[in-house]
């Protein structure tokens, strides 16, 4: 009767060691999401070419996916941010607003803050922007703001002693870009920068002409898991392979995909925090 009762205690102990580890996890888990999905970081991208003189250097900040995504009263704290770091120039790659945002003003406002700290702002289009009814209000009204477009083009930017080239091409998920006329009369000489919205554009064309593709749209996943990474990529893919970070797509070549700072389909990002890129390209000589 004694090791009866014993055993049946030890169960009961063990059951609410079990029930007490779970909603500590449970608790936990969604404190987690809450701050993934609406506290932001800066992730410090480092890359090296031998196509700007040694000991030089140029930064970009890269802004991507951000789904008309606010952090806190008028994105104050983002936009400080933004300014503090003090890029050479900030890139937008795509999906600022949703597929069916009909009012424009918050990410207007936005956009117009980011360009008073800094003037030197790019901009590419995502599959959310070229799917809205209203996407050329919207082009026309980031353009006002001062926004500079590169829609399937290219232009030279000096920073200091270099010359790079910048590149952008609009949404190539939805085939919308046009790599030879982005590309047409560049010189190859100098590092060039492709700004892609979507990263599969290295797994559609064989040779780009770029030393650094910045891409977002994946979202790294949004949800993420330990030891398993993103389970859902775009497009209704699954487990995909170009999700974030660093890849090489050739001799010296590189893509990044930045995990980008809003959400869509569910409001929740796990594992896989808000951020915005600062990207730092160092001349080795």
């Amino acid at each position: 009767m004694r090791n009866m009762i014993g055993k049946m205690k030890k169960k009961v102990k063990t059951s609410r060691s079990f029930l007490l580890g779970s909603g500590f996890l449970f608790v936990g888990s969604l404190v987690k999401a809450y701050i993934d999905t609406n506290i932001f970081k800066v992730n410090y991208v480092p890359f090296q070419t031998r196509k700007i003189p040694k000991g030089t250097s140029f930064s970009i900040l890269q802004v991507t996916d951000v789904h008309n995504k606010f952090f806190g009263h008028r994105n104050k704290k983002l936009i400080a941010t933004i300014e503090n770091l003090n890029a050479d120039f900030i890139v937008i790659t795509g999906d600022l607003i949703n597929r069916g945002t009909n009012d424009f003003t918050n990410i207007f406002s936005f956009v117009t803050e980011i360009v008073k700290v800094n003037q030197n702002v790019f901009y590419v289009t995502g599959n959310h922007e070229l799917g809205n009814e209203n996407v050329e209000v919207f082009l026309r009204g980031l353009s006002e703001c001062g926004v500079k477009l590169l829609r399937n083009q290219n232009m030279p930017i000096s920073i200091g002693e270099s010359v790079i080239n910048l590149v952008g091409i609009d949404n190539e998920s939805t085939n919308d870009e046009d790599l030879d006329l982005a590309f047409r009369d560049i010189n190859n000489e100098r590092y060039t920068v492709l700004l892609s919205h979507s990263p599969s554009v290295v797994e559609n064309y064989a040779a780009i002409p770029a030393d650094l593709i910045l891409s977002g749209h994946t979202h790294g996943g949004q949800v993420r898991f330990p030891f398993i990474g993103a389970i859902v990529g775009p497009d209704n893919s699954y487990f995909p392979e170009l999700d974030k970070g660093i890849f090489e797509f050739g001799d010296e070549q590189y893509l990044y995909i930045d995990s980008g700072l809003g959400t869509t389909g569910y409001p929740v990002r796990f594992m896989n925090q808000s951020q915005v890129s600062f990207i730092e390209v160092r001349g080795e000589g």
